[in-house]
């Protein structure tokens, strides 16, 4: 399992992507990137993450933070022979084949420019430069235990490490700011994802664990009544204390007890290592979770802003990102399918149990509705023609004075005039690209725009149930989709045990679900059955939609 972690933290900041990196002051860096540019990261905060990595990986290296790091190139590979080296690793971890792993590194010079930073002396004294898997240091821990322990340690330290990416671009001041009630600010999903692994899995599992500030359970609980009283979600935005550095001390302090489990007298009984595995499990998801959920978030915060800052560097939304196709209507044939997770891997309790399900046979389109799709919509008059909208939805229309997507600028917009239709983004004020799927419309929009079309929304079953179909894209990875199914418990469902129990049963009323994943959802945290959740007027997501019909 040597090296893994490591791997996965740089992967999520794009390191195959580098083409040079250089030190700016020894307490910060710069990396060059070709597709989003100067990326500033603070290395004190990175630096924990990296030595955990390494201690993890048993090679007994470290990283001092008072040295500028150093990142290059292998001196014996070209650019593109490394970042081959960095591909077929990463492609053998992911399938568990060490052996492939270790060879596709193989070398010093590999292992050094892998790592990507200077270490300030030579690999351990008597290292051959041949890399071997970490054997178990302890044999209490049963084969299975240690092996998922350790790889979700791996995990942890990846997923940890892309949240404090996600926020690098921002100001403290940015991470401080609330837009609206639904929103939190960067700074709140920093210490609210610490604090679940602190409550959750520390203070509930390890002996003698002190929280990092006892004040912090009520400021940054969310919505979990059985551990005590919170502060209002409305108010989150007016947290200017602690400070950003306070959060980013507390995450340290926990990422450090958690990386200290393996080595914990608590990680050798079976019913509690059961039960840190369980939790720390839900926690990297729960994360994931809130890292497409900051995005968002600042989306939503920046587009109040009369500025229209761009989150990341310009990047146009052109034809060849989104090539036109033409929609093919795919046919099911429907009958019992069998809906919800299958039971091997991950999921959230509201994917299950797995059931059977009665279809009748129904039609789904091969993609989702593009922007050039729904923009016919409005220039109809969609949004002024109350025969297409829900009740509700017209009402919201009216109230909400809602005449395009959330983020679209009409022609002559004065934020921003421009001859032609715009849409906001974290690139910024971008051209429409009328072949990219529609996004931020909410659920009434987007049954409005069905009715339109002579069609309907597919229900969540008929999206599970096509999934995989040949023909059929756009599934996963561009927008969440909305069903006009409404989230409700699957039959015989039963909750998480414990304070968990609330993660998601209670949230099953006035909701709608959607399918799929979009472009800001971490990779490898969609799935088939992946049940997500908003109220039918929330637009601030990635969310668009696919059309169905009935077979005659």
């Amino acid at each position: 399992m040597a090296l893994t972690p490591v791997w996965l933290a740089l992967r999520q900041i794009e390191w195959p992507d580098f083409t040079e990196c250089h030190a700016v002051n020894p307490g910060r860096f710069t990396l060059c990137n070709i597709r989003s540019g100067h990326l500033r990261l603070d290395f004190p905060r990175v630096a924990p993450l990296i030595n955990l990595a390494l201690e993890l990986s048993g090679l007994g290296l470290r990283i001092f933070t008072n040295k500028a790091p150093r990142i290059r190139a292998g001196s014996t590979d070209t650019w593109a022979a490394f970042q081959s080296r960095l591909r077929r690793y990463a492609a053998a971890t992911r399938d568990g084949r060490w052996d492939v792993a270790l060879r596709a590194l193989g070398c010093r010079e590999a292992f050094n420019a892998w790592v990507g930073f200077t270490t300030g002396g030579p690999l351990q004294s008597g290292h051959s430069g041949k890399l071997a898997p970490m054997p178990h240091r302890d044999p209490l821990f049963t084969q299975s235990g240690v092996d998922k322990l350790h790889a979700l340690l791996n995990q942890f330290v990846a997923v940890r490490a892309h949240s404090m990416a996600l926020a690098a671009p921002l100001s403290a001041e940015d991470q401080c700011v609330q837009s609206m009630p639904d929103a939190s600010p960067t700074k709140w999903h920093l210490a609210h994802t610490t604090w679940f692994f602190e409550t959750l899995v520390l203070q509930s599992l390890v002996a003698g664990y002190q929280p990092f500030d006892s004040d912090y359970a009520y400021l940054f609980n969310s919505y979990y009544e059985a551990l005590g009283p919170r502060h209002p979600r409305p108010q989150r935005g007016l947290l200017t204390r602690p400070a950003l550095a306070d959060i980013h001390a507390y995450r340290d302090h926990v990422d450090a007890a958690i990386g200290a489990l393996a080595r914990m007298e608590v990680a050798q009984n079976a019913v509690k290592l059961e039960a840190i595995l369980s939790l720390l499990e839900l926690g990297l998801h729960h994360e994931q979770q809130h890292q497409e959920l900051l995005l968002t978030d600042v989306l939503h915060l920046f587009s109040c802003n009369p500025l229209l800052p761009a989150y990341r560097r310009s990047r146009l939304l052109t034809a060849d990102l989104h090539p036109k196709q033409d929609v093919q209507w795919l046919r099911h044939p429907g009958g019992v399918v069998s809906i919800g997770h299958e039971g091997t891997g991950f999921a959230f309790d509201n994917e299950t149990p797995r059931h059977q399900h009665l279809l009748t046979p129904f039609e789904i389109a091969s993609q989702p509705v593009s922007c050039g799709d729904f923009l016919a919509f409005i220039e109809d008059g969609g949004y002024s023609d109350p025969q297409w909208w829900l009740s509700e939805g017209w009402a919201h229309v009216q109230t909400h004075s809602w005449h395009a997507p959330a983020y679209w600028r009409a022609p002559n917009d004065p934020r921003h005039p421009h001859e032609t239709w715009q849409v906001f983004g974290l690139e910024g004020v971008q051209p429409l690209c009328f072949n990219a799927p529609v996004a931020h419309i909410s659920f009434f929009e987007a049954a409005a725009y069905a009715a339109w079309a002579g069609a309907r929304l597919p229900t969540e079953h008929e999206w599970e149930a096509a999934f995989g179909m040949p023909g059929l894209s756009g599934m996963q990875g561009n927008v969440w989709q909305w069903t006009r199914s409404s989230y409700e418990p699957y039959p015989g469902f039963r909750p998480r045990a414990g304070a968990t129990r609330e993660y998601n049963g209670k949230f099953m009323v006035g909701q709608q679900v959607l399918r799929g994943s979009s472009h800001a959802t971490p990779v490898g945290h969609a799935r088939a059955s992946y049940r997500n959740f908003f109220p039918p007027a929330a637009r601030w997501q990635f969310a668009g939609m696919r059309l169905a019909r009935d077979i005659a």
